[in-house]
């Protein structure tokens, strides 16, 4: 079926091609008359040398499988196996190398996703591989309505993703999804069926508790219902499940963090002091229960005018990027102040769904790719960052 299957690793080639995403490569083409092997050599030489965020010591370094097809005349069909999602960027890095080969070629993304972290949970928890927390310091910064268009976002990159809100208080995953007035259902009587939403699985007390109703409990026992929405689900198989956090870095915040598997955090804030200050808070309430901060999220980053296409930074500039630095973490990616994320956000709809080709979608999409790349760049014992101990006798 395939031309040439290769999956042996070997030493760093140079190539003139950098970051697809940023600079499609050069634009002097590679000879139109090179033999199959030659055109595979220059796809495996591309994929060895090719470096961004996420493939920092190449893409072919964390490939577990790659096959390449060379037998139609006009076509280069490409299969890798990666860890993680990241078909938007392999995508650039095929239209590159159609640019360099003068012929089409195509690169499909088989995903192999696997746990960081071991865990388990009652129900179907099992089922769920990975668990990534969505927080901010405090409320406002566009937290949740991100999380779901990252959510989105993986499943447009590959990945089988849920979300579970647990902000037991002001649950807003039902209004973000468009599902005010969804109610779940069980198959036997003891778990929940998860809420899906265009291939999200949720689940959110605002299911279960009308709108109007104020919910007034006590810590405990908010934490007790956010339990109990987790391990009582039938979730299916998952990738990846979204814990959209409440605000705030309180006892319920500290005891969810403690209480619930997380592999890893991620903090979402604005450019201004004051987010920051809070972002800060956050950070360090992972830290104190030992989970990982993969990055920060910058919304509020920028307006961009409509008509003149001017940037103006109305929240303060850069202040996400600074926390990141001085962290000692990442920043994951930046969102503007658009209208359209507000109008979708009231519409239950997303711009990753309406618009899958848009200037936000791609933004939201290059932010999930940043997250589960990192998540596995930094905790997984296969990722080609992780320390090898060599003994010697």
């Amino acid at each position: 079926m395939f031309g040439k299957l290769f999956n042996n690793k070997s030493e760093k080639q140079k190539s003139s091609i950098k970051h697809p995403e940023v600079t499609l490569g050069q634009s002097e083409s590679v000879n139109t008359a090179l033999s199959a092997s030659e055109k595979v050599q220059v796809i495996e030489e591309t994929l060895k040398s090719y470096q961004s965020q996420n493939f920092p010591v190449g893409v072919y370094e964390v490939c577990s499988d790659i096959a390449v097809n060379t037998k139609k005349a006009n076509t280069i069909s490409v299969e890798l196996t990666l860890p993680f999602p990241c078909q938007g960027e392999i995508n650039c890095i095929a239209d590159s190398l159609t640019e360099r080969l003068n012929l089409r070629v195509n690169i499909k993304v088989n995903l192999n996703i696997n746990a960081v972290r071991s865990f388990s949970l009652n129900g179907s928890g099992n089922n769920i591989k990975n668990i990534i927390a969505i927080a901010s310091g405090k409320g406002g910064v566009g937290k949740s309505t991100t999380a779901v268009n990252i959510a989105y976002a993986l499943i447009a990159e590959g990945a089988k993703v849920g979300i579970l809100d647990a902000d037991i208080y002001g649950p807003s995953i039902p209004t973000l999804l468009g599902l005010k007035a969804a109610k779940p259902s069980s198959n036997d009587g003891k778990l929940m069926l998860p809420i899906e939403a265009n291939g999200l699985h949720a689940m959110s007390i605002g299911f279960l508790v009308d709108e109007s109703d104020a919910t007034v409990w006590r810590g405990p026992m908010a934490s007790g219902a956010f339990s109990q929405l987790l391990n009582e689900t039938a979730w299916p198989e998952l990738d990846y499940l979204l814990i959209d956090m409440p605000p705030g870095t309180g006892d319920i915040q500290l005891t969810l963090a403690q209480k619930v598997p997380v592999a890893a955090a991620v903090i979402v804030t604005t450019p201004q002091d004051i987010a920051l200050i809070d972002a800060a808070k956050g950070i360090a309430m992972f830290d104190k229960v030992q989970v990982p901060v993969l990055g920060i999220i910058e919304n509020m980053s920028y307006h961009l005018c409509e008509n003149c296409g001017h940037k103006s930074h109305i929240f303060g500039e850069a202040g996400g990027e600074q926390m990141a630095k001085s962290k000692q973490t990442q920043l994951l990616g930046q969102l503007p102040l658009d209208i359209n994320i507000r109008q979708d956000a009231d519409f239950g709809q997303s711009p990753v769904l309406e618009n899958s080709t848009s200037d936000l979608a791609c933004l939201y999409r290059r932010i999930a790719r940043n997250i589960t790349g990192q998540l596995f760049l930094q905790l997984d014992n296969t990722s080609p960052l992780t320390p090898t101990i060599e003994y010697n006798n």
